[in-house]
Formats: structure tokens, sequence, C-alpha cells
């Protein structure tokens, strides 16, 4: 492992002065949670449109939103109905065409009919997270809900479809961050977040680690690794567990949306960063004169 930049004995503080300061709502609206917060009355329409929106969020959040408003346009804005009616031989046609970088219509299809396959069984995408959760903590139940979608391998699914939900355990080793991003919407019970399963311990969670969450979370100090998968998911948790052991993923939207917005421009730009409440703590600054806030 790489040596790790240690930033400043301040960081705790920093990092909470730059949540503080945070323009929630800005950055909400350009985030693919804002088109699902409104079903948030209807748990289980937020549940499907969740997991869908999380499914979609491969590139930039434009493309993402644009996307999941093109599904929902083509299922007539109803999840739940989507999802009962997915096996009824007219559901295809209403999304032929539908393509999402690489996510096509049929693997959507698919997708609902694996929840309605898990839902028609009698459990739920909670209650398949918890059965994984109880022996293996929240790799294990990342594995098994990763599990119940991706389905059994007879009948066949899509090509393509079971990509969509690697695991983070061998031989995947994976990230998982859209299915990890899907568990923090349902179960962090602060804003933005939905807060809609309560039977996770909102302290279980873990990083939802895109690039920009990865790059602002390398050069804090936070990981050394030099790869995005999961031993880099929990070191950064971890780390940022000693901050608020509590609610340690309060931070994950600040972050990624810092990098998002442009406010960390992965650069040492002094107009850009100045106001930064963790630039005294970056590695571009390390050693800088004007590293000091």
């Amino acid at each position: 492992m790489a040596r790790r930049h240690r930033p400043t004995a301040q960081l705790p503080e920093h990092l909470r002065a730059l949540y503080d300061r945070f323009p929630f709502d800005r950055s909400l609206a350009e985030d693919p949670l804002s088109l699902v917060r409104p079903r948030a009355g209807d748990p289980r329409a937020a549940e499907t449109a969740a997991i869908f929106a999380s499914t979609l969020a491969v590139g930039n959040t434009t493309a993402i939103r644009g996307s999941f408003r093109e599904l929902e346009r083509r299922i007539g804005g109803d999840w739940t109905g989507f999802v009962e009616r997915s096996a009824e031989p007219g559901t295809p046609a209403a999304l032929r065409g539908f393509r999402h970088r690489w996510i096509r219509a049929d693997q959507m299809l698919h997708l609902a009919r694996r929840l309605r396959a898990i839902r028609a069984s009698g459990s739920s995408l909670e209650e398949e997270f918890l059965k994984g959760s109880r022996a293996g903590g929240f790799a294990g139940g990342l594995t098994t809900l990763s599990d119940a979608l991706r389905g059994p391998s007879v009948p066949r699914s899509p090509r393509g479809y079971a990509a969509l939900f690697p695991s983070p355990g061998p031989p995947h080793r994976s990230a998982c961050k859209r299915l990890t991003l899907f568990v923090r919407w349902m179960v962090r019970r602060e804003y933005p977040d939905l807060g809609l399963w309560r039977r996770v311990d909102p302290a279980e969670l873990r990083i939802p680690l895109d690039q920009h969450v990865y790059w602002i979370a390398y050069h804090l100090g936070l990981t050394a690794r030099r790869s995005r998968a999961w031993p880099a998911v929990e070191e950064i948790t971890e780390a940022l567990r000693k901050v608020d052991p509590i609610d340690p993923i309060r931070f994950d939207f600040v972050l990624c949306h810092t990098g998002i917005s442009g406010d960390c421009p992965k650069r040492r730009d002094l107009a850009v960063c100045g106001p930064c409440a963790v630039r005294p703590d970056c590695l571009l600054w390390a050693g800088h004169p004007e590293a000091a806030a």
C-alpha cells in the first residue's frame, strides 16, 4: 500500500464545517435522488423508483436524471404498477428503444421482474439485505441483496444484466457504488435521504465510492489505496466513522457534490479552493505557503 497522506489534526472540524456550509438544495436539484424523494410518502413506490435510479447512476447526473425521467415516462409514472405488470405481454413494447449508456430496456424489464419475484416470495429488498447482514455485516447484506437482484441462473437473464449487480466479496471485490448508494438512500434518516428502512442502523452504512468521493478522500488522506475497490470503501468509511460514529456517511453527499459541482477543481486553484474548509488538509496544498485557510 502507498504511503498515506496525513491531513491536519483539525480534519474532523474541517469536515464538519464543509458539511455545515454546504448548499444542499442546490446540489439535490442535480441529483437523481431529487426525482425519488417526491414518492417518499409511498414506501413501495419510492423503493422501486430508487433501485431503478441507483441502477442508472452511471455517467453525469444530467444524463442519469434524463434517463430516469424517460423510463418513468414510458411506464406512465407508475413504478409499483410497472413491477406488477412486468410479466404481461405488452410491457416490453413500452420500453423498446430505451437505453442509458450500456444499460438497455431488456435489463430494466428483467429488474422489474426480479422485484416482482422477490415480493411474490414474501420477501423484500430490506429483508434480503438483512438476511446477509446478520451473518456477514454490511458486505454480506450487499452480497445477498445483489444475489437476489441478479436472480437464478435459470431462466437466463439478459446479456450484461448480472454485471449491474456486483458484490463486495470475491471474486468481484467491487466498490458496489450504485447498490451502496441505494442502501444509503433507504437507510439514512437525515436530509436528503429517505430513511425508509428502519431495521438497518445508519451507523453500519458504507460510503458509495464514486470517482469524486474517491479523489477527494484520497487527497484528504482518508485512504492510501489506489483503486476504487471494496477495501477502499471500508478504509474511507472507517476514517469517517472516527469523525461521526453515529452517522459516518453523512459526508458522502457533500464530498460527492463538491466534486460534481466543480467546487473541488482537482487542481491547485486558490480562486476556487480559497473558501474550502478542508483546504489545509488537502494533499495538493500540503507544504504550500497558502495551505492554511
